[in-house]
């Protein structure tokens, strides 16, 4: 079993000063802004040629990713657990390395990725490769047991999905519905996000909150990557120009905290009402809780204390909200180029780095994403 303790970590450490966590002041020694550059106790845990990861999880010091198609095909396995330092196909080569067979039967572009509160592994599979239509059975949500490597659940997108979906993220949630729900985020593709509601028993799909402000971009959105000035323009969209991207659930499984990719709002909604078929979209959007900002967020993750942390893709940092609605930098590093899947449990918190935002359709056809792609992990303690 391949861990990743701090234990096995000091090799990845950055040579000099680690400053505690968390950083709740900076201080001035000179005249230089000392919010950039190195903070916090970033360790790099994996280092991967290729392809690029996106969704994280990590289950009893097992550090598993996922590898979507969606924005490119490629020939490693879709998802698989980081071991000894190599990427081992989970939990078969055949379920996550294939590319035939029945769309349902394997995973096509899973995308994000999480844990209830057993412990089983989730995922969404977008069913998107580049280029492709979506396959009939391709979206899905798939639970795996991941100590024995069991499929637990795969359940399609049907009702929910459309042509151009992009199921982004999923949040798993046991205390409703006699298997549990899951809540996804659809970005979409060409401009119809929404949040997505699945009760993983009965394989009930609903859209709900389409063309409200909650998942929609910002008008006007504006932010710096890679010390590019970035303008959402709907007519000339650039990026981040998505809908419903990070979601998370409180502690307690109560509430569902979610934001658009091009917005700094967080939002959110108690799951009690999203979770039950028979309220209305517009009765949910009635019920949305403007949170207030949260910073350029792509993944959204909570720990065991009710803290959500927030990738920060204009800082090249992470952020943390503690339960009163402050906020604090955990970490910053120039190797946090578009963080992007994020995790968090009692130990650490863990962020991928993804470089979408090198992507060759954001450069006139060329790949400027540099591999190797790393995943960082950040230590945390109790409040």
């Amino acid at each position: 079993m391949n861990r990743v303790g701090p234990f096995l970590l000091v090799a990845g450490l950055w040579a000099g000063q680690l400053f505690p966590t968390p950083m709740r002041a900076q201080t001035m020694t000179d005249n230089n802004d000392p919010a950039f550059g190195r903070n916090g106790q970033v360790q790099i845990i994996a280092s991967i040629p290729t392809p690029d990861p996106s969704g994280i999880a990590v289950v009893n010091g097992r550090l598993f990713l996922t590898f979507p198609k969606h924005d490119g095909d490629h020939t490693g396995p879709v998802l698989a657990e980081w071991k000894d330092g190599r990427l081992v196909p989970f939990p078969t080569a055949t379920f996550s390395a294939a590319s035939s067979g029945a769309p349902q039967a394997r995973l096509i572009s899973p995308h994000g990725m999480t844990t209830d509160t057993k412990g089983n592994l989730w995922v969404i599979d977008d069913g998107k490769i580049k280029g492709q239509l979506i396959p009939v059975g391709g979206a899905k949500v798939v639970g795996i047991n991941p100590t024995t490597g069991q499929i637990i659940a795969n359940v399609p997108l049907t009702t929910a999905l459309l042509p151009q979906s992009h199921m982004n993220d999923l949040r798993i949630d046991l205390t409703h519905g006699a298997k549990g729900t899951a809540y996804i985020t659809d970005s979409s593709f060409d401009g119809h996000p929404a949040l997505v509601v699945l009760d993983l028993a009965t394989g009930r799909q609903r859209r709900v909150l389409e063309n409200t402000v909650s998942v929609l971009p910002d008008p006007g959105y504006q932010t710096v990557l890679d010390g590019h000035v970035l303008h959402y323009d709907p007519a000339h969209p650039t990026f981040p120009a998505g809908g419903a991207d990070g979601i998370t659930l409180s502690a307690g499984s109560d509430r569902v905290y979610y934001a658009p990719l091009a917005s700094r709002r967080l939002y959110s909604l108690p799951t009690a009402k999203l979770a039950d078929f028979s309220l209305t979209s517009a009765q949910l959007a009635a019920l949305v809780v403007d949170e207030g900002e949260k910073g350029a967020a792509d993944g959204l993750a909570t720990d065991p204390w009710n803290r959500i942390y927030t990738t920060a893709a204009d800082h090249d940092a992470v952020f943390r909200r503690n339960p009163d609605g402050t906020f604090e930098l955990l970490a910053s590093d120039p190797r946090f180029v578009w963080p992007d899947g994020i995790f968090a449990d009692h130990q650490a918190v863990y962020v991928v780095l993804g470089q979408w935002s090198r992507l060759p359709r954001l450069h006139n056809g060329q790949d400027m994403r540099k591999p190797p792609f790393l995943v960082a992990r950040i230590p945390i303690t109790a409040p």
